[in-house]
């Protein structure tokens, strides 16, 4: 299967936080392909396991699997469904979007708003709260709470579109392209004799407190742990030093959450082998699995890699699929770096 290929199935599967079933069994299954092991635990992560010749360290690579959405909290009397948002969703998106309710059923509906020729000026001039929107399915009340019930998932029905110069936009590419990127990586080590044991882990519940990531840290006992996310990719409006620009490879992230020695040998590791790569600075939190990861029992070594990403939390978030394949590629061969390295050498400062 081919980036893009895996991008499209892991973007329109259904995986919101805490609700990730549908998609993390299409990640159990692509990562059994090139892996030794593929396990899930108690909260749901999916973790990969490729044995090193040696098993002289342990790198933990996490990538989160669920998506923002929304949850079904109300069915009025003519059929008018109220719900809430589970992660950061922008309320200003939602307004005429597709859904998908998965209830009993998958039930399909819109959410609609009022005709702007039945609207005042001032109401023209308000973006409209999440408590005034609806979803329509064309059912009565009766003939959905058949179907559906409160708590049910709510979903953006999106398909990913491909764009010029290898470019695609969809829902849910924060973080399905980091789980991407992971496939890449165990693909890449197929033809490689690397010593370290590689954990490739696919975490739950990131978008709600990196929940999935504290878990699966604690279990794993990484010497090493890097979170692959996504970073705010480059448009007109936005800063340039608060952004990274899509097709020019992964950022690395430098700040508190990161361990020195990782930052570093990211970039060495780049350079030796022609890959192309940004900096990015997080200054406090860096709002990936890799804080949990840091501070999992005794402390991890920890590092960040940004895949740019455009337009996050929304349905049409945009990525290169270059950017996927160069990140992958670097994964490898940064785990192939640490042969015959001392750990406790490497790790101090």
């Amino acid at each position: 299967m081919n980036t893009k290929e895996l991008i499209q199935v892991l973007s329109q599967a259904s995986g919101v936080s805490g609700h990730e079933e549908e998609v993390s069994r299409m990640i159990e299954d692509y990562l059994k392909e090139y892996s030794d092991e593929v396990k899930k635990d108690t909260l749901g992560n999916v973790i990969a396991f490729k044995k090193g010749t040696k098993g002289c360290c342990k790198i933990m690579l996490a990538a989160h699997m669920d998506e923002i959405g929304l949850m079904v909290k109300d069915i009025d009397k003519n059929g008018f469904i109220r719900f809430t948002n589970i992660g950061g969703v922008d309320q200003r998106t939602l307004l005429c979007q597709e859904v998908t309710i998965h209830g009993k059923e998958k039930v399909y509906g819109i959410i609609g708003v009022k005709p702007p020729h039945l609207t005042t000026d001032e109401e023209r001039g308000k973006a409209l709260t999440i408590d005034q929107l609806m979803v329509d399915t064309g059912y009565t009340k009766e003939e959905l709470e058949e179907k559906i019930t409160i708590g049910d998932i709510i979903t953006i029905r999106r398909s990913l579109t491909s764009l010029k110069n290898n470019w695609v936009a969809g829902k849910a590419l924060d973080d399905r392209v980091g789980v991407a990127v992971l496939y890449a990586c165990l693909k890449e080590l197929q033809d490689l004799k690397h010593q370290a044991d590689v954990f490739c882990v696919a975490t739950v519940q990131e978008e709600v407190g990196t929940r999935g990531a504290i878990t699966s840290t604690f279990a794993i006992e990484p010497d090493i742990g890097i979170a692959i996310d996504v970073g705010f990719g480059r448009t007109p409006e936005l800063s340039q030093y608060e952004t990274i620009e899509l097709d020019k490879g992964p950022a690395f992230v430098t700040g508190p959450n990161i361990h020195p020695a990782i930052f570093n040998s990211l970039k060495n590791v780049a350079k030796d082998n022609y890959i192309s790569y940004q900096v990015e600075i997080a200054t406090g939190h860096s709002g990936t699995d890799a804080w949990p990861m840091q501070v999992s029992k005794s402390g991890v070594a920890t590092g960040v890699i940004s895949i740019p990403l455009r337009y996050m939390h929304t349905s049409v978030e945009t990525i290169s699929l270059s950017d996927i394949e160069m990140t992958g590629k670097l994964l490898a061969k940064y785990i192939m770096s640490l042969n015959d390295k001392n750990m406790e050498e490497f790790l101090c400062y």
